[in-house]
């Protein structure tokens, strides 16, 4: 599984040959560094593991600081591993968007937006009660009942209510790569990718 590690620039939106209008992300993906190599022998599964975007070295740990001169390379502030990664890779090797070719098809794994303590109406889709005309003044956006009284006299876990919405890890599937800027490490796909701008993103080839 091919995969590289990158950031949210975007969105755009992009022509195809019938004149459509396509929505698009657009990814700064890589250049990523290959910062450890896992093997069968020593850790009992076989990966590598990449590090993006540069660190500063003194906020960099001790610990932290030795992995990285192992690899050669200056500290980063994400580290990912990748399994059954199709080529073989040594220590201080560099991933780019190369890894990736027009057309084909990729998964997208990143963090959504929080959007904090919110109600049944926004985070599930509620429709309240809808009529205001009959003495409803305050039930407009309300969740309604819950459950029976005496039996089972409590709240099923699991009922869709209020609470904190967002902020979680979410993978978007099977995304078309509509266009490669290999210079500038840009890698433009089609539809909607988890997250806000400048947030971390894993790229991963769809299977």
């Amino acid at each position: 599984m091919s995969g590289i590690i990158g950031k949210k620039v975007g969105m755009t939106s992009l022509y195809d040959a019938n004149g459509k209008n396509i929505p698009c992300t657009v990814i700064e993906a890589g250049p990523c560094v290959v910062t450890q190599v896992r093997t069968l022998e020593n850790d009992g599964y076989e990966a590598i593991q990449l590090g993006y975007d540069e660190k500063n070295l003194k906020h960099t740990t001790k610990a932290l600081r030795g992995h990285f001169e192992k690899a050669k390379t200056n500290p980063r502030k994400i580290l990912v591993e990748f399994t059954r990664f199709e080529e073989r890779k040594q220590f201080g090797d560099t991933i780019t968007v190369d890894v990736f070719v027009e057309g084909e098809y990729i998964d997208v794994i990143g963090t959504s937006k929080g959007k904090g303590f919110q109600g049944v109406v926004k985070r599930h889709g509620f429709a309240g009660v809808n009529d205001a005309t009959h003495g409803q003044h305050n039930r407009l956006r309300a969740p309604g009942s819950l459950g029976a009284s005496s039996y089972p006299s409590r709240v099923f876990k699991g009922m869709r209510m209020a609470g904190r919405m967002g902020n979680q890890r979410t993978k978007m599937i099977n995304l078309q790569v509509l266009k490669i800027d290999a210079d500038k490490n840009l890698l433009v796909v089609k539809g909607s990718v988890p997250g806000a701008k400048g947030s971390y993103v894993i790229i991963e080839r769809w299977k």
